[in-house]
């Protein structure tokens, strides 16, 4: 099978990528744009066994991706490219609005080009677009409930409603031009290769260098986590299986508060790496992100009855996973840290 990972490159894409390549044989075509959060490190593993090639390329650019993809000619494409920093689309929503919205419907039409081109048939029965989204999209919850598939849009930041907008096209292309499509909405992701202006790496990198831990007003901010590898197995499952025009959310039944969270990654480096103090003194509450949701959590229940999807790693274990990931992976995160970012906050 020959599969287009779009933003093939960054956090979770290259999870996709590595897992399509190494545990699933498929040949893959990674577009992106390279900017500042991605990495050809994160899939040189998959590139190594040349089955996968990076094509360096603005998915805004519509008609190199409608040229690419007549000429890959793949059974899927995969659609992760996007803007993703809620921070960072408070002072800068042009790009979230290019890359999310202008983008997707770049990428909706050059796979409507070529399905439409097809000749009808099982290549044609087969073909899928897969487009992967947030549950940010969805607003906040409040004390109780969890997010369905049939929860209304109700986003808040700039980064949230140009992802609304994109899933918004790509339910419209399915519905007007019959291409087949599928939509994920995804929970807080997090694991190895993780760009370090996200809650997780920051704290963790910051954490090891005695540097101090902001934490978003009083910290009570409810995430559900979900382990990066268990979404890329459920990403590949919800594109080969998915039912067409349908929705899955994908979630780790993880709820955390961002204190919680950074409080765990604290012990966990004492343990792993003792310091002089506790690291949980270098914890400081800072103002609050403008517009911060206060809950998301997902009920995954479809993906899991349906596919037979289930994570496999609880927050425990894949807290552990990726903390000893950064540890034993400097010669990846120093660079960045050096001359990309260095834990100043954005936004």
């Amino acid at each position: 099978m020959k599969i287009i990972v779009t933003g093939g490159a960054g956090f979770i894409g290259s999870a996709v990528v590595r897992h399509l390549v190494l545990e699933q044989g498929a040949d893959v075509v990674v577009v992106d744009k390279m900017t500042y959060a991605a990495n050809r490190a994160n899939i040189a593993p998959a590139e190594e066994t040349g089955r996968c090639r990076l094509v360096v390329e603005d998915i805004c650019n519509q008609k190199a991706m409608t040229d690419l993809v007549a000429q890959e000619q793949p059974q899927q494409i995969l659609h992760l490219a996007a803007e993703s920093h809620v921070d960072r689309s408070i002072s800068g929503p042009r790009d979230f609005i290019e890359t999310n919205v202008i983008g997707t419907y770049s990428m909706l039409e050059a796979a409507r080009a070529y399905w439409s081109a097809l000749a009808d048939g099982d290549a044609k029965q087969a073909f899928r677009f897969l487009h992967v989204s947030t549950d940010e999209v969805y607003g906040t919850l409040g004390p109780e409930g969890l997010f369905h598939e049939t929860t209304s849009y109700d986003p808040s930041s700039p980064y949230s409603s140009s992802k609304a907008a994109s899933d918004h096209l790509a339910k419209a292309w399915f519905r007007t031009y019959g291409l087949p499509v599928v939509v994920s909405n995804c929970s807080n992701n997090y694991g190895p290769y993780h760009f370090p202006e996200k809650l997780i790496p920051l704290v963790i990198l910051n954490a090891l260098e005695g540097k101090e831990l902001p934490v978003y007003g009083d910290g009570s901010n409810i995430r559900d986590w979900l382990y990066v590898e268990d979404h890329a197995r459920a990403l590949s499952l919800i594109a080969t299986k998915g039912r067409l025009g349908e929705t899955y959310n994908v979630g780790g039944r993880n709820e955390r508060t961002n204190l919680q969270v950074v409080e765990k990654i604290c012990d966990a480096l004492d343990e792993m790496v003792p310091a002089d103090r506790p690291r949980r003194e270098l914890i400081r509450f800072v103002t609050d992100r403008p517009g911060h949701d206060q809950r998301y959590a997902i009920d995954a229940t479809k993906l899991e009855t349906e596919l037979g999807w289930r994570a496999q790693e609880n927050f425990e274990t894949g807290l552990a996973k990726t903390v000893r990931w950064y540890l034993d992976n400097a010669d990846w995160w120093t660079p960045l840290r050096k001359s990309v970012y260095s834990g100043e906050r954005l936004g």
